[in-house]
């Protein structure tokens, strides 16, 4: 090699050091790589069901739970996510259905600010996406990204 590509190798690694690698140090920053916004305290996924589920039912749960775990295990971890299946038919879970007006099988987002601000939002496009797992997976990672960022 001539000392040209030496020299452009080089660069390439200094600007990989300086923009790229960092970012997977910092603890504002989701293991895909999504910044997580300073004024967030907690994303919650719920999948609420009843005590019988169809096909589609246990689909988008068992997707939620796989993306969650695939995306976000560092979140996870350190409390910044919490996904959990509930059975909105079980006593024990009537308080967490009341909050998000769960009524019957559902994908229901929570965001907690830091400032105390809570806000939820029911994500129903994730049952038109069952029958392809990718581009379910995607589509609900993109939305936990964007609550991270405050959206």
């Amino acid at each position: 090699m001539n000392k040209i590509a030496y020299i452009g190798i080089g660069i390439v690694v200094v600007l990989l050091l300086i923009f790229i690698i960092p970012k997977y140090f910092n603890g504002n920053v989701t293991a895909s790589g999504a910044q997580i916004s300073g004024e967030i305290e907690k994303v919650e996924v719920y999948h609420f069901h009843g005590t019988h589920q169809c096909y589609s039912c246990k689909t988008v749960g068992a997707y939620a739970e796989e993306t969650v775990n695939t995306y976000f295990a560092n979140e996870l971890e350190s409390g910044k996510l919490v996904f959990a299946s509930v059975n909105i038919e079980l006593p024990e879970n009537k308080a967490l259905a009341d909050k998000y007006e769960a009524k019957g099988s559902s994908l229901l987002i929570g965001v907690y600010g830091k400032d105390g601000s809570f806000s939820k939002q029911e994500d129903s496009a994730v049952w038109y996406k069952i029958d392809n797992k990718e581009d379910y997976m995607s589509y609900l990672k993109g939305v936990i990204e964007q609550k991270f960022l405050g959206n």
